[in-house]
């Protein structure tokens, strides 16, 4: 095999590769063996059909073909280690000559990692908003723990907006009742609009035992997008009661005695969870800065790819909650255009951030112990519900497992960067990483 490289940007080479015909032999014998293994061809036994049977029947062009697309891969890795390239993404290949008997002559493009110049770490600076914390922000929490413990009791009057109450349902089209339009005796909120439009409109001012009827148009079964008429029933009003805010109150809903003690855990509680983000904000700034100091520019094909595993991300999550991207898009009062010009922003700035992290990792020989990348692990498997050995050997299956080692890796790199750059507040107030201690306790325990 001879190659050469070529250098199109500082993010992208090609590759120019030329095999002779022999270096192709294996992969032609290998494709010969495949495809006698595919192919039923009457009075030969499968995997025992001689070649020149498989190119009268199949076709000397088609076992070329796959000889070449089997080939290529191995020659493109033998270009880049002999080139010492950095390949980043997947190679975009043209094959540029090929017939039977002679050199196969193809290129390949390929993103590769840019040489980054790091700026002095230390010499980077970077300011945010001090804490905040009003007493209203307090209160809210109070409130929601009030909302926790509240209490439903039955009421003799009306319905109103924020009342529960107990409903019978009964749904038609045209006289014909809807499959599924029927229920009895559920619980409803009143004003939250969790059931059927245009219901808590009706039943605001009926008492128990009282009827009325009002029109809703259906979103799912054979009747969507029809007007249906429903009748509702109310069988029972019950109004929410929230327990007083007093030192009973903080004992019932925490571990202190007094609402003091439990305001002043709110407020110690909220003020981590504000240094966090603070510190977090102080990061994005601090990589920002890092990048354009840097100047890092971002591969173009790596780049596309990441847009693109955004898009069916997105895609899928919209499928998941039953909605399309046109809806989203008429919702957001967006073109698609517009929408892949945030994604390719947002991924172009999350490829560099991912270049400057490597190259410092590179830089301070940064290395991941099996404890680390196992800790991962275990952590990843539980976030999605697998057991660790076999969320690994999913991993191991899909080729993801270098992927998540150098997640882990730029991890440790982020910790130097946050350890080095100078992170204040517009106060004078130095951020350190020890603000992030308390995090883990702040995602259990009160609702936030």
């Amino acid at each position: 095999m001879k190659s050469t490289v070529e250098t199109l940007s500082p993010t992208r080479v090609r590759l120019a590769i030329e095999v002779p015909f022999e270096e192709l032999e294996p992969s032609l014998k290998k494709a010969y063996r495949e495809i006698a293994n595919q192919v039923n061809i009457p009075g030969f036994r499968k995997g025992k059909i001689p070649s020149q049977v498989i190119d009268q029947r199949v076709g000397r062009g088609t076992v070329l073909q796959e000889a070449v697309e089997e080939a290529i891969p191995a020659q493109i890795l033998e270009a880049v280690r002999e080139h010492d390239v950095k390949l980043l993404g997947r190679p975009t290949v043209d094959i540029t000559e090929f017939a039977d008997g002679q050199p196969l002559r193809f290129t390949a493009e390929v993103d590769v990692r840019p040489e980054i110049v790091l700026p002095e770490l230390s010499a980077i600076s970077v300011e945010v908003d001090p804490i905040a914390l009003g007493e209203n922000e307090i209160d809210e929490q109070l409130n929601n723990l009030r909302q926790r413990f509240a209490t439903l009791k039955g009421v003799e009057r009306a319905v109103e907006t924020g009342d529960y109450v107990q409903i019978d349902l009964n749904a038609t089209v045209d006289g014909t009742d809807v499959e599924g339009g029927q229920a009895s005796n559920i619980s409803h909120e009143v004003g939250s609009g969790q059931l059927l439009q245009g219901l808590d409109e009706a039943i605001v001012g009926l008492s128990a035992e009282e009827s009325t009827t009002f029109q809703t148009q259906l979103v799912g079964g054979e009747f969507a997008g029809k007007d249906a008429d429903v009748a509702v029933t109310v069988r029972a009003v019950k109004e929410k009661q929230l327990p007083e805010l007093d030192d009973e109150f903080a004992g019932l809903a925490s571990e202190f005695d007094t609402l003091e003690e439990l305001r002043n855990d709110l407020k110690d509680r909220l003020t981590r969870i504000k240094k966090v983000e603070q510190l977090y904000a102080a990061r994005d700034k601090a990589l920002k800065e890092i990048v354009a100091a840097a100047a890092v520019p971002a591969p173009e094909g790596v780049v596309a790819e990441e847009v693109e595993h955004r898009k069916q991300s997105m895609a899928q999550e919209l499928e998941r909650i039953g909605a399309s991207l046109t809806e989203y898009l008429a919702a957001e009062e967006k073109t698609e255009e517009q929408i892949d010009a945030e994604l390719t922003e947002a991924a172009s700035e999350g490829v560099r951030i991912q270049l400057v992290l490597d190259a410092l990792a590179d830089a301070e020989d940064v290395q991941v112990s099996d404890d680390e990348f196992g800790h991962e692990v275990v952590h990843r498997a539980q976030r999605a519900g697998m057991p660790p050995q076999q969320y690994y050997d999913q991993l191991v299956q899909t080729g993801n497992a270098g992927a998540l080692f150098g997640d882990v890796r730029r991890g440790k790199a982020l910790a130097m960067v946050m350890e080095r750059v100078i992170m204040k507040d517009t106060d004078g107030n130095v951020l350190t990483l020890d603000d992030l201690r308390g995090d883990e306790e702040d995602h259990t325990g009160h609702n936030h």
